[in-house]
């Protein structure tokens, strides 16, 4: 069995019960992203299961070595640094391994960053298009270019030090009259989610020092 337990992508309270009680009790082993971002939150809650690394960097190599860990009867979590594993974080390898080997998979409801982004800003989002992270170079103009045609809300996630450079292509793409929302430090205390034009976001995040994970979320193209 494969439970795949989403996390906290801010205040630490925003975890299910059933997400601790599996965590706790229901599994011999954690797989984490990160094992020192986890062992905060477990050390919260006072889980002492097993953490092991399971991260971009090594889940090619130890996929099928977990995967028949199961097969041989072990119960394993797997969770990411924050949020849903498998977006925009490891999982999808593993779930799919496990797909193909009979190893049943359960994903439990809960946190992931784009969901409260795109409610609160409101803008559309009866439909909508996540792209998570852009390529850095290579494509990433061609997929801006993508973006920027759709007619439906999409969905970026951003670093803070690429944010205002992020904007200045999504102008150059979209105008700068399109509207759009930067929601940042989603559930934490210091939570900013600001709608506005374009040419206005970028005049406000380049005004101060951004810090926190980014969500961007860009209206369609109506014409």
């Amino acid at each position: 069995m494969l439970y795949i337990v989403p996390t906290p992508v801010g205040n630490l309270e925003d975890i299910t019960l059933r997400a601790l009680r599996i965590l706790k009790e229901e599994v011999g082993v954690i797989l984490a992203e990160d094992t020192r971002t986890s062992r905060r939150l477990l050390d919260h809650y006072g889980i002492k299961t097993p953490l092991r690394a399971y991260h971009a960097h090594n889940e090619h190599a130890a996929t099928e070595r977990i995967v028949d860990e199961m097969l041989a009867g072990a119960k394993i979590a797997l969770i990411s640094d924050a949020g849903t594993p498998g977006i925009s974080d490891p999982g999808f390898l593993l779930s799919r391994a496990c797909h193909r080997k009979g190893v049943r998979v359960e994903c439990l409801p809960g946190a992931t960053a784009f969901v409260p982004a795109i409610v609160a800003s409101g803008l559309p989002c009866d439909t909508f298009h996540f792209e998570g992270f852009l390529p850095h170079k290579k494509g990433r103009q061609t997929r801006l270019k993508y973006l920027a045609a759709l007619p439906h809300t999409f969905i970026l996630y951003e670093s803070p030090y690429r944010l205002v450079k992020c904007l200045d292509e999504l102008i150059a793409m979209c105008g700068p009259d399109r509207q759009a929302c930067v929601a940042r430090e989603i559930s934490k205390l210091h939570e900013e989610v600001k709608t506005a034009d374009l040419q206005a976001l970028k005049d406000h995040f380049s005004s101060k020092e951004v810090k926190g994970e980014i969500v961007v979320v860009v209206a369609g193209n109506d014409a």
